[in-house]
């Protein structure tokens, strides 16, 4: 069988979320999960890559515009990566590859500068965005507390509100400190590639 890349439609919904659960579900993002799917405010690059009827890969990438910008970066119009997806039943067959390479032709055409995307310190993850060409520009921290963290760590204002889990960023000069408070810490981290002119400064 051969796999075709097309736009997603409102049809592929259920499947698509499916295919995210599942993508996820090794990676640091186990938990995030969407029961439907974003409906972007900017024009967006949403593709799904389909074998014998199944959905096995998707992309969706929001591209900044006059009117709001989507993307951390000032310099010039970029595209936010928001999803990238393969089932693992296909993984090492180059999809992923196969759907970013159909984005930044598109992304020609919407005269983007550069493609951005944030992904946590899963060791698959990064080097793919290495491999092709993306340069880590920042990073910051993911902190999760739960309920004996949440409890000595932050304090509600709402009366009878007891937090028993909480999400944080964390984006100060103590990471070691962070990481030896609470169990769960993931760094996040920044991907820039630049689809023309000169390279940005990944230390920028």
């Amino acid at each position: 069988m051969t796999v075709k890349v097309r736009p997603y439609v409102a049809d592929d919904e259920r499947d698509w979320l499916r295919l995210r659960v599942l993508a996820f579900l090794d990676t640091p993002y186990y938990d995030n999960v969407l029961q439907a799917k974003e409906r972007y405010r900017n024009p967006a690059i949403e593709l799904v890559c389909v074998e014998a009827g199944q959905l096995v890969g998707l992309i969706d990438v929001e591209l900044d515009s006059d009117r709001r910008s989507v993307c951390s970066l000032k310099e010039g119009k970029g595209g936010m990566i928001w999803h990238i997806a393969v089932h693992p039943d296909y993984h090492r067959r180059s999809i992923a590859s196969l759907l970013l390479a159909e984005v930044e032709k598109a992304a020609h055409g919407h005269r983007l500068d550069y493609l951005e995307a944030w992904t946590r310190e899963d060791p698959a993850a990064n080097q793919w965005y290495k491999r092709h060409l993306f340069r880590q520009h920042t990073s910051y921290l993911h902190v999760y507390m739960d309920a004996e963290e949440a409890k000595r760590s932050t304090h509600s204002h709402c009366q009878g509100v007891t937090p028993v889990g909480v999400f944080a960023h964390y984006s100060g000069d103590r990471e070691e400190d962070v990481r030896n408070a609470f169990k769960r810490v993931h760094e996040c981290r920044c991907y820039v590639k630049q689809l023309k002119g000169e390279s940005l400064d990944a230390n920028a």
